[in-house]
């Protein structure tokens, strides 16, 4: 029986990777490392690392405490290494705050008008939904990586010549 053995990455530990190419042209294919994508990044700073028509993966650097971020669509987050807490503030008016037709993540220029919600206390591998109507920021002790499924939109950041492989 072969052995294998899962080797977890994280923002400080994690090895270049590559892509084996079979039977196939190498340069369709472009590839990131996110765990250096959110290494390399300033914190919070949301890098587009997959994109499927409207719809982005990015990546961020959670570290310290994040500006307020809101978007008029659910959002999802995975931690993918380390531990970071999720507040979220339910918007008194989220139509004031954000035109409910645009797409992405927007950034809150101060603290959100409204009921707090509570806090999600994410760890490796745990996923947490960013409601519609809500207001959330993270808060992370250490550097970590986080995994954030949206629409593109005015905080995505687009860095392919950086980030890409071949």
């Amino acid at each position: 029986m072969a052995r294998y053995l899962t080797d977890f990455g994280s923002i400080n530990h994690y090895t270049k990777g590559g892509v084996t190419v079979i039977d196939e042209d190498p340069k369709r294919y472009a590839f990131s490392n996110i765990f250096e994508v959110a290494a390399t990044s300033k914190p919070y700073e949301r890098v587009c690392v997959g994109k499927n028509f409207e719809y982005v993966v990015e990546i961020a650097r959670a570290e310290g405490t994040s500006p307020w971020y809101t978007s008029a669509h659910d959002e999802f987050v995975i931690s993918m290494d380390d531990e970071v807490e999720v507040h979220l503030v339910k918007l008194a008016n989220p139509d004031a705050v954000v035109d409910p037709e645009s797409e992405g993540a927007h950034k809150l220029t101060g603290d959100p008008d409204g009921r707090k919600m509570g806090r999600i206390v994410l760890r490796q591998g745990h996923m947490a939904m960013l409601p519609v109507g809500a207001a959330y920021r993270f808060s992370a002790p250490r550097a970590c990586t986080l995994m954030i499924q949206t629409i593109d939109g005015p905080e995505t950041v687009h860095r392919w010549a950086q980030i890409c492989q071949h």
